[in-house]
């Protein structure tokens, strides 16, 4: 008898992990809607066509695709049937797909429903999400997570919002020894401008995104098989290198990137956002302004965020930033939007790691049992 089993990255619940997993879900639920969220969702498939080219080539090569119903086959020619790159073929037999992520379903929704929506528009949604990815420590095939969004505004007070709204929701968790990355891709784009390579700043980004996955020397490595010189690794290895306050980190930015009006406006944005900060709540400690951030999703154009648990080794358990035009490839462009997301599956390997279940109230049902 073959023993039953369940594809790789995908994972069974039992009731005790459920139980802790309702407890993150429900915590994060109220810290949206204590900051004026509104629940929204979203199907589980979307078109092709709304997912591909969204979240770059290496996003594209993760995507779960469906094959069509019945005979997927119908609409491929017998000689195209012979071709073994199976790209060629996946526009004719594929037409769905399963989601990447929440921004760009939620992008599609806005564009859909534009004439029902008062902008500014705040909504949250905690749902799965698929990757193709290769399964690992804190990285599965299907995974939650749990977004909030704000789009029609370009203010930088929604970046400031996020900030206290993640410190909202980590203190519900008990949460408290973490930190909390931001940069602008706009300072990335100055960097990568005022080193001639204005025409490859997304493939620079891709590099630089892998940083804390295979080390500087990795990052020098791949930078020069994408045919980047020596004189822009060097320089970008001087530049990432800078340690300090984020003071002191904005005023070694003024000076290198003094001839680049994009990273200008882009150290001008961080400014701004730590100034909000500041006028909200007094001085974050656990905000730290990173410039060597860069997040891999391609749709990123302003301020970009990403969450770390400073004791325990797991990558981010968060992340998010300003997409200025996602919209625009549905035809609504200009709608500027930022949101940020929790992974729901980190948090948990965080709080079990940490023992801070044990200290939260989990049970669903409360029992008294007397005698009379």
């Amino acid at each position: 008898m073959i023993k039953p089993s369940i594809p790789r990255g995908m994972r069974d619940f039992s009731p005790e992990v459920t139980v802790k997993r309702n407890f993150i879900f429900r915590s994060i639920r109220e810290t949206f809607e204590k900051f004026g969220f509104l629940p929204l969702e979203t199907p589980s498939m979307e078109n092709l066509s709304v997912l591909t080219g969204k979240y770059g080539d290496e996003g594209d090569k993760l995507l779960f695709k469906v094959l069509n119903s019945g005979d997927f086959l119908l609409k491929v020619e017998d000689k195209e049937k012979l071709i073994s790159d199976s790209n060629l073929l996946s526009t004719k037999i594929s037409e769905k797909g399963l989601r990447y992520d929440l921004t760009v379903p939620f992008a599609r929704y806005v564009v859909m429903n534009r004439n029902e929506i008062a902008f500014p528009f705040k909504r949250y949604q905690i749902q799965p999400v698929w990757r193709a990815d290769r399964p690992q420590k804190g990285r599965y095939r299907e995974f939650y997570q749990c977004d909030a969004d704000v789009i029609g505004t370009d203010s930088l007070i929604c970046e400031a919002e996020i900030a206290l709204m993640v410190h909202e929701a980590f203190s519900k968790l008990g949460l408290r020894d973490y930190v909390l990355k931001f940069n602008s891709r706009k300072i990335l784009e100055g960097i990568a401008e005022i080193a001639g390579e204005s025409e490859r700043s997304e493939t620079f980004f891709v590099a630089l995104d892998k940083l804390d996955k295979i080390g500087l020397d990795g990052v020098k490595q791949e930078l020069y098989n994408r045919d980047f010189s020596d004189d822009f690794v060097k320089n970008l290895v001087e530049i990432i290198s800078f340690t300090g306050s984020n003071k002191a980190k904005i005023e070694f930015l003024k000076k290198t990137l003094k001839n680049s009006m994009i990273g200008t406006i882009g150290i001008q944005e961080v400014e701004k956002v730590l100034l909000y900060i500041n006028s909200f709540v007094g001085e974050m400690s656990e905000i730290d302004f990173d410039f060597n951030l860069a997040r891999g999703l391609s749709y990123y154009t302003g301020i970009i965020f990403e969450a770390r648990a400073t004791n325990v080794k797991i990558g981010s358990i968060g992340g998010g930033g300003r997409y200025d035009n996602l919209t625009g490839v549905f035809g609504m462009p200009d709608v500027s939007g930022v949101g940020f997301s929790f992974g729901i599956d980190r948090i948990y390997y965080v709080m079990d790691e940490l023992k801070l279940f044990d200290s939260q109230e989990l049970s669903t049902n409360k029992i008294l049992i007397t005698k009379f």
